[in-house]
């Protein structure tokens, strides 16, 4: 067993050969993970003060030039051999484990499904708007160990005993195949959070939503939370998916036009076909910018969505005016 001692005030034990994560973890400190410990996301960092400095090559891609010099590590890639004294976010003490239950399965699309989970222990869940959690799926006959993956919450945190999520089907992955195919109503199903910053930014600025696909939860839940507690703040939300077939909650999103001051809900396919009914916007997103920025150093971006999307809209937004600081996003 060695001693890890975390920001210079709370110990815990690891048995020697876990990683510095999974002993987290048994510790109830859950640091930000969405490929279970295989190194593939790059988001379990923490400062490495004392005992194992070395940086492996299987972490250099995911660290800056700025972060080696500050000792960052990945946790899942540190094997615990001798005593360490570590140092994580304040915030991370925050987030708990929760056990729910799945209370609805609803079809969206023909990819995308939203799930109510009802708080069973604890029985609240406090989270700000824009915020995401990690889904723990169970093993199951496609997957020999449990498995983390993460979503935005869809809903708003001013109901506290339940949370949405809205998930697409990825072809052969393992946690959504066990969410659409084995998850049933009524099931008992475990997540950890909150995590993240991405979040309402406490100004008067313009808002533009700009999201695809299940991009769309994180947006319902900070228009949600925005309808229920009020504001002034114009906003516009660009929702951009290839066909009509994969649009929803179109209804909702039309009603907040009738409910706030100025909200404007801009549906746009990018491949609406010939032939079809659809009498809305089409193309593609930043070709709209021009027609809806009214006070481009007074606008601020919130995005969800691909790499790819996130570049492309953040360069748009930018030619457009938009200063690169007031630009938020949450990829996927």
């Amino acid at each position: 067993m060695f001693e890890i001692l975390i920001n210079n005030k709370r110990k815990i034990k690891s048995i020697e050969g876990d990683t510095l994560l999974s002993t987290l973890n048994k510790n109830k400190i859950f640091l930000p993970s969405t490929c279970s410990g295989n190194g593939t996301c790059g988001f379990c960092k923490c400062q490495v003060l004392t005992g194992d400095e070395q940086i492996l090559p299987s972490e250099e891609p995911f660290l800056t030039s700025r972060e080696i010099e500050k000792k960052i590590r990945l946790s899942c890639q540190i094997k615990v051999q001798k005593e360490l004294q570590i140092q994580i976010p304040e915030k991370v003490f925050n987030i708990q484990k929760f056990h729910a239950r799945v209370e609805n399965i609803k079809d969206l699309t023909y990819d995308i499904k939203e799930l109510t989970l009802k708080l069973l222990e604890p029985s609240k869940f406090c989270f700000k708007a824009g915020q995401y959690v990690q889904l723990i799926t169970p093993v199951y006959e496609k997957s020999h160990r449990s498995l983390v993956r993460a979503y935005s919450i869809a809903s708003s945190p001013i109901l506290d005993d339940q949370i949405q999520l809205i998930i697409r089907f990825i072809p052969e992955g393992i946690c959504t195949t066990y969410i659409f195919e084995y998850l049933k109503i009524g099931d008992k199903i475990d997540f950890t959070g909150p995590f993240g910053d991405f979040v309402i930014q406490n100004t008067n600025a313009d808002m533009f939503f700009i999201a695809g696909g299940s991009g769309k939860a994180p947006m319902k839940s900070m228009i949600e939370y925005l309808s229920e507690v009020g504001t002034e703040r114009r906003m516009v939300y660009f929702f951009g998916v290839r066909t009509k077939q994969d649009l929803y909650l179109l209804d909702l999103f039309y009603d907040f036009e009738k409910k706030f001051h100025d909200f404007t809900f801009v549906p746009i396919l990018s491949n609406p076909g010939e032939g079809n009914d659809w009498k809305g916007s089409s193309g593609y997103i930043p070709q709209y910018f021009p027609e809806f920025i009214k006070d481009a150093s007074n606008t601020e971006a919130y995005l969800c969505g691909s790499p790819g999307m996130l570049a492309a809209v953040s360069k748009s937004l930018q030619e457009n005016g938009v200063p690169k600081e007031k630009i938020f996003y949450d990829s996927y």
